[in-house]
């Protein structure tokens, strides 16, 4: 899968060749990498989006993919494709459909911090999550920077207490990752039904969640998709919660509960590849983890024309002494990839 900044990429081998140069560069941005906000002009408001009263009718038309990982569950999201090519039917107040396509960009910062696109690292964290076999067992957990969603779902898969998802733009929370939520619920409820019914709990085919049973509904009750709406709405309301915003924004408005929310495993994805959130990053973190929490963050080592890394996000970490940064997993090949993991160096009261 290609990383599309709307800039040239030079190819692996170069990218192999001038490591050292990249390092070194790294460390000189992060002396410039202040503590300070974005501009005021690129902070988006956070707000919390509902759960729709029928969520079913966001898949209509939807053309889902499926991930298969392992002894994972298998995990649903949108076409990417699609979306592009029903851009104009979709409701986008943003305009972030139309203006990524106009750019032929899968980042435009401050407008669209690329939530559209299932990110290379975001695989490569179910992977760990699969071979570590983390539970989720009655954990608060939240998906940030979520996308489509994906690791907060396989949360929600694996007994999780709550899953919270925030994603920068408002469309993406409302055309992709509330869709997706539902369509890996939705295949949830129906296979349970058949488990405690007549079936094998197989998974569903889309041509089989598009069929409605008419043979249900001559003996009065409704047809098997019908009956899966309301487990699924009780699912969403009951576990899942959808935010969008900046992050600053996004942790002033969780800070205003009561109690104060706390995550016990905080998921992020490709999330580091621009220094200058950093500051608003790392103080959602400190604020919103448990004690004794642990954030899982997947990333690349470098971003091409955006500026940020792993490296450069280790010496800002560093620098303000709050966390302890453990390498999990560390990639060799190609553009190289890591995945860490961030938890208080002191337990906090």
């Amino acid at each position: 899968m290609s990383f599309c900044f709307n800039f040239d990429v030079e190819s692996q081998t170069t990218v192999s060749s001038e490591n050292d140069d990249i390092q070194k560069k790294e460390v000189k941005l992060a002396v410039h990498v202040e503590d300070k906000p974005r501009q005021a002009e690129q902070v988006k408001e956070a707000k919390e989006h509902p759960v729709p009263i029928d969520p079913h009718f966001l898949l209509a038309d939807a053309v889902p993919e499926t991930v298969h990982i392992g002894t994972l569950p298998p995990l649903h999201f949108l076409n990417e494709t699609v979306f592009e090519k029903t851009a104009p039917e979709r409701e986008d107040k943003e305009k972030i459909l139309s203006r990524t396509l106009q750019q032929k960009s899968d980042l435009i910062s401050g407008v669209y911090e690329g939530g559209l696109k299932v990110w290379e690292c975001t695989y490569d964290l179910l992977k760990l999550i699969e071979k570590d076999v983390e539970t989720f067992g009655s954990k608060m957990i939240l998906d940030l920077g979520c996308g489509a969603g994906l690791l907060g779902i396989l949360a929600l898969k694996r007994g999780a207490r709550g899953v919270h998802f925030q994603d920068y733009n408002s469309t993406v929370i409302e055309q992709l990752t509330v869709p997706t939520v539902i369509l890996n619920c939705q295949e949830d409820d129906v296979n349970s039904e058949d488990e405690n019914g007549s079936g094998k709990g197989k998974v569903q085919n889309k041509s089989d969640c598009a069929t409605t049973d008419n043979r249900d509904s001559k003996d009065g009750n409704p047809p098997q998709k019908k009956r899966a709406i309301d487990p699924t709405l009780h699912t969403l309301s009951a576990k899942c919660r959808f935010f969008s915003g900046d992050w600053s924004t996004f942790l002033s408005l969780l800070l205003k509960e009561t109690p104060p929310l706390k995550y016990d495993i905080i998921l992020t994805s490709e999330t580091i590849y621009n220094a200058d959130y950093y500051p608003s990053l790392h103080d959602t973190l400190q604020e919103l983890l448990a004690p004794k929490g642990l954030v899982y963050l997947a990333t690349k080592s470098h971003y091409f024309g955006v500026g940020g890394g792993l490296h450069l996000f280790e010496t800002f970490v560093q620098k303000r002494g709050v966390f302890s940064v453990d390498h999990i997993w560390d990639g060799e090949e190609g553009l190289q990839r890591h995945i860490v993991s961030l938890k208080f160096k002191q337990a906090k009261h």
